[in-house]
């Protein structure tokens, strides 16, 4: 739903300000414990309902959102625990994403059936009966002139869906369970969603496909407004896919608007995106086929997750290269040891990705573009009074590590690159898009099927313009994309003045 502002984003955006808001203004704990108690009231206003059936249960949500905007974990459904617990520690310490990253708000779920196939009242009862041939199961019977599905017998093929000639046949499924490409999400007693985490690899498309905006990622928006009140100095790295997020916004626009929120300086995340091409296209000539029948790459760190959990015997073909955020980070490390680095992107499994002990070091904060929106919003940025001097802006990056925002731009920023080492060398290449495709691309290289290839994944479908975090409608952000490509200064990644840094990165 991403590009339509529905009254879930309006709810999300609201939280996201209001958290932003209180931690800019505020410094006393014990005003923090206030405000957090009376955000809710603020945020939905009056005595009246408005979404939910009552007005008590659409506060006790706000409440349950504000906690998670700012880190914490939601309060157990069956104990009274004050708004504020934790609070103190949140304030204290440089709180990173305890599990699980991703929640399900209880109470805001709607129980929605799982997937279920029906007969609509449009069914016309033609003399065919094409939905009741086409049924392995013999499901489909005839009542009363109307096709009629057993429920106990039918495996949800989806035959007769396709074969109705009057498309009365529906299937229907939970949105959030539909959008997950793992298989994570299921019922429990009480038929509200729940998330299997052995299974789930925090891609946030169960969060952005909720209708009813019961599913919500943890956030480090209070954690990184302290940060800068304290004085430190904290450089912001934004990725590519920031092209169309924001009204208005150019690449030197960003820089200043970034600025009045606090930030010390802004890089862009294409930097490092040149240098883990120049590192997959090398590992690629070394590896394949000598040492590895493939290589994935490792840029989405949903898509690397899911491909190392579910195929851990082709683990080792999946790139180990250091992915464009980290390299980003450490190259700004290296010039700026004391700098804290708060990376913001399009993507909610970034910030899993920035809590693992490895990756701690380099990157302080993650923040989604649609987080750094109620930044912009609680410090009233207006983007049309900004300057826009194109001196300002980003130009130390090639147009092909812009292009990593897009399905299809990892391989091909790859491809690429090796031709510039090795002209003669050829590059097969397959992508995927969304994890239930990435899924039917690995069992496809399981079985020998793509040797010799690089694959791509993606777990949003669309790429990162269209992750979890984003703000704008993806093919619009894919047209605004291409034409940031061509502004760029170099067109492939071996042009990068940072080339020779990439010894030094890899400790």
């Amino acid at each position: 739903m991403r590009g339509i502002y529905t009254p879930v984003t309006d709810i999300r955006r609201k939280v996201f300000t209001e958290v932003a808001r209180m931690a800019y203004e505020v410094n006393e704990l014990s005003d923090y414990e206030k405000l957090m108690r009376e955000l809710p009231f603020k945020i939905i206003p009056g005595e009246e309902k408005s979404l939910r059936s009552s007005i008590f249960l659409e506060r006790a949500i706000i409440s349950e959102r504000v906690r998670l905007a700012m880190g914490m974990s939601l309060r157990p459904l069956d104990e009274s625990v004050p708004a504020s617990e934790g609070l103190e520690h949140s304030v204290i310490a440089d709180k990173y994403y305890e599990p699980p990253l991703i929640n399900v708000i209880k109470f805001a779920c709607n129980a929605c059936p799982e997937k279920v196939i029906k007969v609509t009242a449009m069914c016309q009862g033609c003399l065919a009966h094409p939905c009741q041939e086409v049924c392995p199961k013999h499901a489909i019977s005839f009542r009363n002139g109307k096709s009629h599905i057993d429920q106990s017998l039918c495996v949800k093929c989806g035959r007769c869906v396709n074969s109705c000639p009057y498309s009365a046949i529906v299937k229907t499924e939970r949105p959030c369970a539909a959008a997950c490409g793992m298989g994570a999400i299921h019922s429990d007693e009480h038929g509200r969603a729940e998330i299997d985490y052995d299974k789930c690899v925090s891609c946030g498309m169960c969060l952005v496909n909720c209708p009813f905006g019961a599913i919500v990622d943890k956030g480090q928006i209070f954690q990184l407004i302290q940060s800068i009140k304290r004085g430190d100095e904290v450089v912001a790295i934004v990725a590519p896919a920031f092209i169309n997020q924001f009204p208005g916004m150019t690449p030197s626009k960003l820089k200043e608007a970034m600025r009045l929120l606090g930030f010390a300086d802004v890089a862009e995340v294409a930097i490092g995106a040149d240098l883990c091409t120049i590192d997959e296209a090398k590992d690629f000539m070394e590896e394949v086929p000598a040492k590895i029948p493939f290589m994935g790459t490792s840029c989405c760190p949903a898509w690397s997750v899911m491909a190392k959990k579910l195929f851990p015997q082709q683990a080792e073909c999946i790139s180990m290269a250091m992915t464009p955020m980290v390299l980003t980070a450490r190259l700004i490390k290296k010039e700026k040891p004391n700098a804290r680095i708060c990376f913001i992107g399009p993507c909610a499994a970034k910030k899993l990705e920035a809590s693992r002990r490895s990756v701690r070091s380099e990157v302080d904060f993650v923040l989604t573009f649609e987080e750094l929106m109620g930044l912009f919003e609680a410090k009233a940025v207006n983007f049309a009074d900004l300057p826009d001097n194109p001196e300002d802006s980003f130009n130390s990056a090639s147009a092909d590590a812009r292009g990593f925002a897009a399905s299809g731009g990892v391989a091909q920023a790859v491809v690429n690159a090796i031709k510039k080492m090795d002209p003669d060398r050829e590059v097969k290449v397959m992508s995927a898009q969304g994890l239930a495709d990435c899924k039917k691309m690995m069992m496809m290289a399981k079985a020998g099927k793509y040797n010799g290839y690089l694959l791509e994944g993606m777990a949003c479908p669309g790429g990162c313009i269209a992750g979890a975090g984003t703000l704008a409608d993806p093919a619009k952000s894919v047209a605004m994309l291409n034409k940031y490509k061509n502004e760029a200064a170099m067109k492939v990644a071996t042009e990068t003045p940072y080339q020779d840094s990439l010894d030094l990165l890899h400790y």
